[in-house]
């Protein structure tokens, strides 16, 4: 499903920021990580209706009822997963992917890289979450 123009393709910093080969990298990723999240989702529905909940043993019951909502709550964090590479899908779209929302400013390739869904530089996001435990403290 790649595009002859990314086959082996990757960001650098010595090419623009968030050109169209870069967006259109940025776009496969999140597209093909949504992929992934929406099928491990339907094996987890399919998993949820194969299995029983009318096990005989109490312990076995309980240990089932442990499972499953372990896996829902998978799913839900999943379902906002899936939210965030909407909104960074939308952001390509819009032009303003790959750039701070507080600051404006390039997020590093690397962070994109590394968390796609990023909306904040590395700066921002530790002042950000510093700002959290400062009033989780209170």
């Amino acid at each position: 499903m790649k595009e002859p123009l990314l086959q082996g393709y990757r960001p650098s910093e010595e090419e623009p920021f968030m050109n169209t080969s870069m967006q259109t990298y940025f776009r496969h990723k999140l597209l093909a990580w949504r992929s992934e999240i929406l099928r491990e989702s339907n094996e987890t529905i399919h998993h949820l209706q194969e299995t029983s909940t009318h096990e005989p043993d109490l312990a076995d019951r309980a240990s089932l009822e442990t499972d499953r909502s372990l896996e829902l709550r998978t799913r839900d964090r999943q379902r906002k997963l899936i939210a965030k590479i909407d909104a960074a899908l939308e952001r390509i779209d819009e032009g303003t992917y790959g750039y701070c929302e507080e600051t404006a400013e390039p997020i590093s390739l690397k962070r994109l890289e590394a968390r796609p869904i990023a909306t904040l530089s590395l700066e921002a996001q530790e002042r950000h979450e510093r700002m959290e435990r400062t009033h989780r403290d209170d």
